[in-house]
């Protein structure tokens, strides 16, 4: 992160703890609540109040005990570019080191641009959980969700699935939902809607008791009460530093809130009961297996430093590692596994091609892993195959076919992996 940027956050994240600890809603005549000069003349007026914006629900009761009994804690965070990019995870992290100095914070940054929950669930082993547990964990995906074509099953499958999953591996971690702002969201509140992503993720919320940080609604009416502009301030769903800063203050107001109080030594820290499923199934054993697990077929090429040929942006992960490679025509691939939901991880680039598959020798579906995105990008997308089956011993059958996507120039799949939920 560029020194600038760095000065910025940290000078962002003083005024915020100076507004947010001595309880007023701006700092001075001068200048607006985020110390954004818009007017040396304009009289300050009341602002509204982040608090509104956050469902405390079960709160961090657990977290707080921990930071005051312990001497380590971890904290991860789980999302996509919003996540993935410097600025507000960058202020939570200097504000609980900097309010709990004595605490050696193990901070796992798990945000992957353009993933959404069904990335999110089948990857939280490898990328938050492999190296232990973890005490407090952010999740954000209303963005993505909303953008990528997931039904409203899936994604309620998968957050849930991130809940039990976790807590499973850690029956007193603390979790929190943030739903962050993008155009679309914006759109819905002022017609008077819930948009329908945060609907789905405010379902498996409201079932388990977790807090949400309801970001998307507190901009939208922040903009709405003229406090600031989406072009000129927060500027994209990717924020501008003033934008990371408005979401680092809400954030921060609300752990100010939730880690409060006081804590005995002789205090316990509680389980969290493991409810019956809220969907019986939701992802919540998601594992990923690499293509080099997967036996290969005449016309299918394992490729262990993966380099596109065709000329497009690419991510990492999804680049100089090992690919399995087909291009129509070729045998189909038979996989076998353990579980009741199978999915593919590709590479969707220029050249992504339409596959068919079946399970257990059913009828052929036909999935077309061109994006929109896939002119520009060998974008990583998940596609869920089949859910929902019977738990046990399963057969996916995949192949290539000659149909094409219009706006594609091939018919191949690049796999990354198969993902499974055992």
């Amino acid at each position: 992160m560029k020194r600038s940027f760095r000065i910025a956050l940290l000078t962002s994240l003083i005024l915020f703890l100076n507004v947010s600890l001595s309880g007023q809603d701006y700092p001075g005549e001068k200048s607006d609540w985020y110390g954004f000069n818009k007017s040396q003349t304009m009289q300050p007026k009341p602002k509204l109040k982040s608090s509104d914006y956050h469902l405390m629900r079960g709160g961090l009761e657990n977290t707080f005990i921990k930071l005051k009994q312990r001497e380590k804690a971890r904290v991860a965070f789980l999302g996509g570019s919003i996540t993935y990019n410097g600025g507000w995870r960058d202020s939570i992290c200097s504000y609980l080191q900097d309010r709990f100095p004595k605490i050696k914070f193990d901070f796992i940054a798990a945000g992957i641009p353009s993933f959404g929950s069904t990335e999110d669930v089948f990857r939280l082993e490898r990328d938050v959980l492999m190296n232990g547990s973890v005490d407090l964990l952010f999740v954000e995906a209303a963005v993505n969700d909303g953008g990528k074509g997931k039904s409203n099953e899936e994604q309620i499958r998968s957050m849930e699935g991130i809940v039990r999953h976790t807590r499973e591996n850690n029956p007193t971690t603390d979790i929190v939902f943030m739903y962050f702002v993008d155009p679309g969201k914006m759109n819905d509140y002022r017609q008077g809607k819930i948009p329908q992503v945060i609907q789905n993720h405010e379902k498996v919320a409201k079932y388990y008791n977790i807090p949400a940080i309801n970001l998307a609604k507190e901009v939208t009416e922040r903009i709405n009460a003229d406090e600031f502009t989406w072009k000129d301030d927060f500027k994209n769903l990717h924020p501008s530093p003033f934008g990371q800063g408005i979401y680092a203050h809400s954030m921060i107001t609300y752990l100010n809130n939730a880690l409060t109080g006081f804590v005995a030594e002789d205090d316990k820290i509680t389980n969290y009961s493991i409810l019956m499923k809220l969907d019986n199934a939701c992802y919540d054993n998601g594992v990923l297996i690499p293509s080099s697990e997967i036996k290969l077929q005449k016309g299918w090429e394992l490729v262990e430093n993966w380099i596109p040929e065709i000329k497009a942006n690419t991510r990492a992960n999804y680049i100089n590692v090992s690919m399995l490679i087909g291009k129509y025509p070729a045998r189909s691939l038979k996989f076998k596994f353990e579980g009741n939901a199978v999915g593919v991880a590709v590479a969707a680039g220029p050249d992504a091609g339409i596959i068919e598959y079946r399970i257990d020798g059913g009828k052929w579906k036909k999935q077309d892993l061109f994006t929109k995105h896939s002119t520009y990008y060998h974008l990583p997308w998940y596609y869920t195959l089949a859910d929902g089956l019977i738990s046990g011993s399963h057969v996916l059958q995949l192949r290539l076919t000659d149909d094409q996507n219009k706006n594609s120039i091939g018919n191949s799949c690049v796999l990354r992996y198969i993902y499974v939920n055992r």
